[in-house]
């Protein structure tokens, strides 16, 4: 059994390296794209998401951002083109955060260049093997602490 120190150590590595990690493609993001870090959270998401569209709620929850959070940022995208606001046409409480054909260009741009990013700073690093293995960990962690 690990040592409260040696576990208490573990923890602040995977949190130290993935800060690390995170404020370089953040950055890279930042000054190649003039995203914000969750600009491009939610550009991702809607690029990855059949229709590149998605009800404004359940993407805010996602990128967990509280409901004010999020309309700040979703203002941000609208303002650049990356985004529209459209209406549900079957729930009027339902309005979707859609990609503008310039946001799918933007979002498609941006997501290869967080690949090339990655494969830099943890693939050629970790190796293959030991980044599936960070990423599945990861994944246990998500599912027996989610609420």
């Amino acid at each position: 059994m690990a040592e409260d120190d040696e576990i208490v150590t573990w923890w602040g590595l995977v949190i130290e390296g993935y800060v690390a990690t995170q404020e370089k493609l953040m950055g890279e993001i930042g000054e190649r794209f003039g995203l914000a870090p969750a600009q491009f959270d939610i550009l991702l998401r809607l690029i990855r998401t059949p229709g590149y569209r998605m009800p404004m709620t359940r993407l805010a929850t996602e990128a967990a951002l509280s409901s004010g959070g999020f309309t700040k940022v979703a203002d941000r995208l609208v303002a650049a083109d990356l985004i529209v606001r459209r209406p549900s046409p079957d729930d009027r409480r339902v309005t979707y955060a859609c990609l503008t054909d310039h946001g799918r260009e933007v979002a498609e741009k941006a997501r290869r260049v967080c690949a090339e990013i990655l494969r830099q700073r943890v693939l050629e690093p970790l190796g293959p093997e030991a980044s599936k293995a960070l990423a599945e960990a990861m994944r246990k962690l998500r599912e027996v602490n989610a609420d």
